[in-house]
């Protein structure tokens, strides 16, 4: 078996086992084989060197003290789903082999393992490992996802926030009024998340009545109500194993806010007019235009709600805050609608800008797009300012 030389970028496995010889023997292979190593004593200490390190392997005794191979994998598999754990145990059944599996082991493996078995497998497991990184790369690449535009302060800010979180689970609450792009700081959350493979799915709270709110959550069984004639799967089915983006939240009904905040203190959910509980892993990012604090004191929002939600807050300034921003969007947003007419980019020249800039902008980011599509549509080859005045309700 020829060794791994690619010791400039040398791959690095944890080895997990209470048997000191076992962990020698192991050590010795891999490291001749051109593996960097570490190892742990039991899935306790495993754990904690897994959490505080990078590694491009795992392999893991099934019966340790203090924190069981099958254990160590549960807790590790949320921490980073991506590295393949390979499972070793002298105890090895076909039972105990297929649950870890289905727990997200890559492969188990009896003891005394085969050498040749156990360096082909780990090299799968390292190839598995490159392409999974690759595919998200070439994913970002391609990722249809719109940059967030801006070079101020409020947005730089923002943005730094938005890559120090995404990686994580933490639940992420997104404030700002209409118009601003809360669902786009949505989108980077997923898209830069371990959970970009996966779906986000958007839900505007606003958008739907009342009382069709929690079927469309959590889904119903046919007959549960008077239109209820085939059965729905609702939108925490629909994102399991992904995100799901809360739009609007502060218009949720009280009811459904009891039902969301059980969701996500249980990782369950019922469906409308069904007994049985249904298991989902989701992370949840909400949104809303609304003083949420305020909606407490008036009853309008549950507060154990508010603090499940608000792990991480992101305000998103109005456009009035991030003036300095506009050219940048401008020119982003007159490349996109030229595009879309399929005509060539419009100029606008500085004039035009300053004028923007002093605009009074209720509306937003969106109030400027619609503004910038206008000034496409009804200028000449480079918008002025004299177009800006005509064209535009300047307040």
């Amino acid at each position: 078996m020829p060794k791994n030389k690619n010791n400039d970028n040398q791959h690095e496995i944890l080895i997990i086992d209470d048997e000191a010889s076992i962990r020698k023997t192991l050590s010795e292979i891999l490291s001749f084989e051109g593996y960097k190593i570490s190892e742990a004593t039991d899935g306790e200490e495993g754990l904690k060197l897994f959490s505080e390190k990078t590694f491009n392997a795992v392999l893991c005794d099934i019966k340790m003290p203090k924190m069981d191979g099958l254990e160590f994998l549960e807790k590790a598999a949320v921490l980073a789903p991506d590295v393949p754990i390979i499972m070793i145990s002298g105890h090895g059944t076909i039972e105990t082999a297929v649950e870890a599996v289905k727990k997200g082991a890559y492969d188990f493996i009896s003891k005394p393992p085969d050498l040749n078995r156990l360096l082909i497998t780990i090299r799968n497991a390292m190839e598995k490992t490159s392409l999974v990184a690759e595919t998200k790369v070439l994913r970002k690449k391609v990722s249809k996802v719109q940059e967030i535009v801006g070079t101020s302060a409020p947005i730089q800010k923002i943005k730094e926030t938005i890559n120090k979180v995404a990686p994580t689970e933490a639940r992420v609450l997104v404030t700002g009024p209409n118009g601003v792009g809360k669902e786009l700081v949505a989108r980077w959350v997923h898209e830069l998340s371990n959970r970009s493979n996966s779906p986000l799915v958007e839900v505007n709270c606003a958008a739907i009545p009342t009382e069709l709110i929690e079927s469309e959550l959590f889904g119903h069984e046919k007959g549960s109500f008077t239109s209820a004639i085939k059965q729905r799967i609702g939108k925490f089915e629909q994102a399991n194993g992904g995100t799901l983006f809360l739009d609007e939240i502060g218009d949720m009904s009280l009811n459904a806010q009891a039902k969301v905040l059980r969701a996500l203190q249980e990782g369950k959910i019922t469906r409308v007019g069904a007994d049985k509980d249904i298991s989902v892993d989701v992370r949840v990012i909400a949104a809303t235009n609304k003083d949420l604090l305020q909606e407490v004191e008036d009853k309008n929002f549950r507060l154990d709600l508010y603090h499940r939600l608000s792990v991480i807050l992101i305000n998103v300034p109005s456009l009035n805050e991030r003036k300095d921003d506009i050219p940048l969007l401008v020119d982003q947003f007159l490349d996109d609608i030229c595009k879309d007419y399929g005509i060539t980019k419009k100029g606008i020249d500085e004039g035009a800008i300053e004028s923007l800039q002093q605009y009074n902008w209720t509306g937003n980011i969106r109030e400027l797009r619609n503004v910038v599509e206008r000034l496409v549509i009804l200028s000449g080859k480079t918008i002025t300012a004299g177009d800006v005045q005509n064209y535009v309700a300047i307040g």
